[in-house]
């Protein structure tokens, strides 16, 4: 049968690795340099600022820019997207009594929870598991806590560059050494334009990627420095929509089964949230591991059927949408993390490193743990007599998250999600033996399957998706349009993939894209990156994104 691994992108690691190369009076120098400004990076870049505010000797051999955090978003929050519920755990130990939770931007704790087996016409309540049960958690967008924690990270000392690409990791002498930018203002052939500025060296004595999802620089440092773990990440993609409603929701609301079909052959995993933002907004998503095999399979078409269920639709009546968007997830968990999270010079973080507990749907208080523990082994590798660049300076960061409670949490729970690959009941079954067990259940652990191995089937499943109607349901062209997204149409091609491949390649691509980037044609598929909100989701199936000019994709505000 056909799988996108048999058409791998033409996408070299080596292509974005060089030494520094600017001279060195050109060369921008910092202390730590953070790639990525969201829960991992601005939670690393707020403990750095605490740290050296304790220690303004370290601060001062440091130089004029002690700690620098790059944002490839118009600004921090730019570009996340999450359900979102939290847990406070983190952020209450990054902020140790500086910041009361009621100072943060959430919407408010879950009161009331609910989650429901769907079928076509019905929604069984059924008693929540216990992995997904979210007592004393808080409800919050995650792009707007973005913009609180970036705004921490400045007041504490950190330089926030936005609009700003890390497009190759500088390495020499075997250690990293920062980052090289991206070159802004070039034409979709490369040509120079007249706003063209080139890109910049970035060095630093600490790199920190915090790239989140898809990671560029997070996998071309795993492969570089032999970082890879024994099973392969895998993935999901879920696709969202902010609400404006007339009646306040009141409850955290998850939902499985309908529209996703449960038998083995499909391979569908996932289910949908919607979540309460306040009185008058609500958020709701659907999410689907993107190891399913039929090619008609579109999370965006999955999303729209789901708001024609009575459950959903009387919920969204007299309402508004207002904002959309789309993000992979890493969802292979304990059995997925790299062999280390480290290397000379080098750490990485949250998403980009897999920290991610699918069966309690959780990952942003992961993120921001990995991201102070990290702050913490960057610290302790700058005090005199020590350098980061040695094999094992930085070792501490690994050894700091596996006492965490982030580890302990994935061991337990990580052979859940490759049960679900054979089928919703058999799963459901499984997960909660290994639950009862607190994971000793099996006794050897399960095998991942990359997502592109996956062989495909195709049905008819599109014929049931429903037409948009610009007020319940949506096209994919008008939800890009509402996730703000700023891409030039004459931008560069940030997407390597074959472009003559199988009818059932092409089709897959076209209908898993959320933002209608791909076109199967008769002889494979065309391209429109302009469309594209840097999801992730063609880097699991076949496909690989390199970073587009930085400030283009999307806007979010409310996701």
């Amino acid at each position: 049968m056909t799988k996108p691994a048999d058409f791998p992108p033409p996408f070299r690691t080596a292509d974005y690795v060089a030494a520094p190369s600017d001279p060195p009076e050109e060369r921008i120098d910092v202390g730590v340099l953070i790639v990525g400004a969201g829960p991992a990076g601005l939670a690393c870049g707020i403990r750095l600022g605490q740290l050296l505010e304790e220690a303004p000797e370290v601060r001062e051999r440091l130089g004029e820019v002690p700690v620098a955090i790059l944002e490839k978003g118009k600004q921090a929050g730019s570009h996340l997207l999450s359900g979102a519920v939290v847990n406070p755990r983190s952020l209450r130990r990054l902020f140790k009594g500086r910041k009361r939770l009621d100072e943060m931007p959430f919407y408010g704790p879950v009161e009331h929870e609910s989650v429901y087996f769907l079928t076509h016409k019905s929604a069984l309540r059924i008693p929540a598991p216990p992995t997904m049960k979210n007592e004393g958690n808080y409800v919050a967008s995650l792009s707007r806590l973005g913009r609180w924690l970036a705004e921490q990270a400045e007041e504490a000392g950190a330089m926030l560059l936005p609009e700003t690409v890390a497009e190759k990791l500088l390495v020499s002498d075997g250690r990293a050494r920062g980052v090289r930018t991206g070159d802004k203002g070039r034409g979709r052939n490369g040509q120079p334009l007249g706003n063209f500025e080139p890109g910049s060296d970035l060095v630093a004595k600490v790199t920190v990627l915090a790239e989140g999802t898809q990671g560029h620089l997070s996998g071309v440092a795993l492969d570089r420095f032999g970082l890879t773990g024994e099973n392969p990440q895998v993935w999901a993609l879920g696709v969202k929509e902010v609400w404006k409603v007339k009646r306040p929701l009141g409850r955290v609301i998850h939902t499985l089964g309908w529209p996703l079909r449960g038998g083995a052959n499909f391979r569908e995993f996932g289910g949908s949230f919607i979540y309460p933002m306040g009185e008058d907004m609500l958020t709701l998503g659907m999410v689907v591991g993107l190891d399913y095999r039929d090619v008609e399979l579109s999370v965006h078409d999955l999303l729209q059927e789901l708001k024609l269920h009575t459950l959903v639709r009387k919920l969204l009546e007299g309402g508004e949408r207002v904002e959309w968007g789309a993000k992979t997830i890493p969802e292979g968990g304990f059995l997925a993390l790299p062999k280390q999270l480290h290397a000379p010079g080098l750490l990485i973080t949250g998403d980009g490193a897999g920290l991610v507990n699918v069966p309690a749907l959780k990952g942003i208080h992961y993120a921001i743990e990995s991201g102070r523990l990290a702050a913490e082994a960057a610290f302790a590798s700058l005090q005199r007599g020590q350098t980061p660049a040695t094999p094992g300076a930085l070792a501490g960061y690994d050894e700091a998250l596996r006492e965490s409670f982030v580890w302990k949490d994935l061991l337990e729970v990580r052979n859940m999600r490759p049960a679900f690959g054979r089928g919703l009941i058999l799963g459901g079954a499984l997960a909660g033996v290994m639950t009862a067990t607190k994971g000793r259940f099996p006794r050897r652990d399960l095998r991942l399957e990359r997502d592109a191995d996956v062989d495909l089937i195709r049905t008819d499943r599109a014929k049931s998706y429903p037409a948009p109607d610009g007020k319940l349901t949506f096209d994919k062209l008008s939800s890009v349009f509402a996730s703000g997204n700023k891409t030039r149409d004459d931008q560069p091609n940030h997407i390597v993939l074959q472009r003559e491949v199988p009818q059932d390649i092409a089709l897959l691509w076209e209908r898993m894209c959320p933002a209608q980037v791909y076109e199967a044609t008769e002889t494979g598929v065309d391209v429109t990156p302009s469309n594209c909100v840097q999801c992730g989701a063609i880097s699991a199936k076949g496909g690989r994104l390199t970073p587009p000019e930085g400030g283009s994709g999307p806007e979010y505000t409310l996701t």
